[in-house]
């Protein structure tokens, strides 16, 4: 079980609660926290302070006083109103992701809830009750007010959740679980629509996955570099060390590793070829540029992750309601454009190798990969498919973050599109999932005409375990359920594990 206290969530807890249904409780010292802000919101109400979103509208109509009596209807409404998002509903791990990270954000004490409303969110997410969150209709200023409120929504027991594999009415899934639907009193309905937990969840998901496949794209292209005998002197320490950037120097280091005893390299080592092409010799260059950029979003969305996102926020010690920007999802929006194009880069390098593989006149092995070409076609469409993932991914890559649109009346006119680029972050993921998927069946049939040379320790781990799932290619068959089964690999993470049980943690 994770405590969650609003400081110390980390992306690998939040993937546990995502996909792995670990549960959650309140930590003792956020219950005091939460406690200690509600009662400072309630002294500002008493002393007749006029505070935007608890005594006013919101957005344009933050100037439109409201009186005592109309602040639960005012609370209400504000969540009807917002639940307003269209499209596919969301996966249930971002689902669990949006939940987990908005009861950690209140879970802070900077909110001015009572405490009853981030157990709700918690019972919520330990009873399997979740909403249904259309994916679009976001555009990351307030934070993600529709997708949001479509959680405040079956918080008070109104519209639909999924629960035990069904669709069903969220005030009967509640009573289910014996959680009472809340009555939003003040400022509580904004305190959860107004906050970036919809774009942070796809983020945080994004990257653990993307950190991952740049592992797998590692030992792929480890692979294909070994079907290609390639030359492994640009994997020189030193030649890291005049350029010290620090993931080249990790993914050289990881290359080397993965390469280690191999009875490929030294067989070709009087070859005339003076350089290889640059996608086997800047291996390091890429691939640590990638690492460098994963790095930087990962922290980014980690400091999110555990941040005071909405507004106004109550500080307790001060007594004082303060109406802010938190809720603005310009640095995640940035962060995840940047993952984006990190993972398009990667596709791009990697759908290089792959043409070079298919190509007999720069790989010195059999065209497209089949012994009997002409008959067969082998691997040539291989290349097409990743070539057009690598295509679409070109035109994702443009950054949302660089565009804005006003919204509601021109009070939010600048926008971050943060919950666009998490989604198209999402999208060019999955399609370099698939790249490398093809790059790892690529590069094992290459692999297999260098017999009886045996590859390096890393790569020979992972040859073998791609073999036990998908045969080497004789003749043509029907190729896109071994790229689903690779992909599957890829996606479990199961390559990686194997080779890194076998060669140490790749960095």
């Amino acid at each position: 079980m994770i405590s969650i206290d609003g400081e110390r969530l980390e992306i690998e807890g939040l993937v546990r609660i995502a996909r792995g249904g670990e549960k959650v409780k309140l930590a003792p010292s956020s219950r005091k926290a939460i406690r200690s802000s509600r009662k400072a919101l309630l002294g500002i109400m008493r002393k007749g302070k006029v505070a935007y979103g608890i005594k006013t509208g919101f957005g344009e109509l933050a100037n439109v006083k409201i009186s005592d009596e109309d602040m639960i209807s005012l609370q209400r409404n504000l969540v009807r109103s917002h639940s307003v998002g269209v499209g596919d509903w969301l996966p249930e791990e971002i689902v669990r992701a949006i939940l987990a990270l908005r009861a950690n954000t209140l879970a802070k004490g900077y909110s001015g809830v009572r405490e009853e409303v981030v157990l709700t969110l918690i019972g919520m997410l330990n009873n399997g009750i979740h909403p249904t969150i259309p994916e679009k209709g976001s555009v990351g200023a307030s934070g993600d007010l529709a997708p949001l409120a479509h959680v405040a929504l079956a918080a008070m027991g109104e519209g639909k959740v999924h629960h035990k594999g069904r669709v069903r009415n969220s005030s009967s899934a509640l009573k289910s679980a014996k959680l009472r639907p809340l009555v939003y009193e003040s400022k509580e309905g904004l305190a959860l629509v107004n906050g970036t937990a919809a774009m942070t969840g796809v983020g945080a998901l994004c990257v653990h996955d993307a950190v991952q496949l740049l592992k797998n794209a590692q030992i792929a292209g480890s692979m294909s570099f070994e079907a290609l005998k390639a030359s492994s002197k640009p994997f020189d320490a030193r030649i890291s060390q005049v350029r010290p950037h620090p993931g080249q120097a990790i993914c050289s280091k990881n290359i080397l590793r993965l390469l280690e005893k191999s009875e490929i390299i030294p067989s070709h080592k009087d070859c005339p070829k003076v350089q290889d092409a640059y996608t086997l010799r800047c291996m390091p260059q890429v691939f640590g540029s990638v690492h460098d950029t994963l790095d930087f979003v990962l922290r980014t969305i980690e400091v999110e992750m555990n941040s005071a996102t909405d507004n106004p926020l109550i500080f307790p010690k001060a007594k004082e309601s303060l109406s802010g920007g938190n809720f603005h999802g310009q640095p995640v929006a940035m962060s995840l454009d940047f993952l984006g194009l990190a993972m398009t880069v990667l596709g791009n390098f990697s759908e290089r190798r792959i043409a070079r593989l298919v190509d007999s006149h720069l790989s010195g092995l059999p065209p497209f990969l089949v012994e009997n070409a002409g008959p067969n076609s082998g691997m040539m469409m291989l290349q097409c498919t990743a070539a057009a993932l690598a295509s679409e991914n070109k035109v994702l890559s443009h950054p949302s973050s660089s565009d804005s649109i006003p919204t509601s009346a021109n009070q939010e006119d600048f926008v971050s599109m943060g919950m666009s680029a998490a989604l198209k972050a999402r999208t060019i993921l999955k399609n370099v999932q698939y790249i490398i998927s093809i790059e790892y069946m690529c590069s094992a049939q290459g692999l297999d005409f260098l017999r009886p040379l045996k590859p390096g320790k890393g790569v020979a781990v992972a040859h073998r375990r791609i073999r036990k799932h998908v045969p080497e290619l004789k003749e043509d068959r029907v190729l896109s359920d071994d790229v689903e089964r690779i992909f599957s690999m890829v996606r479990k993470e199961e390559l990686v594990k194997a080779v890194e049980k076998e060669i140490a943690e790749l960095g």
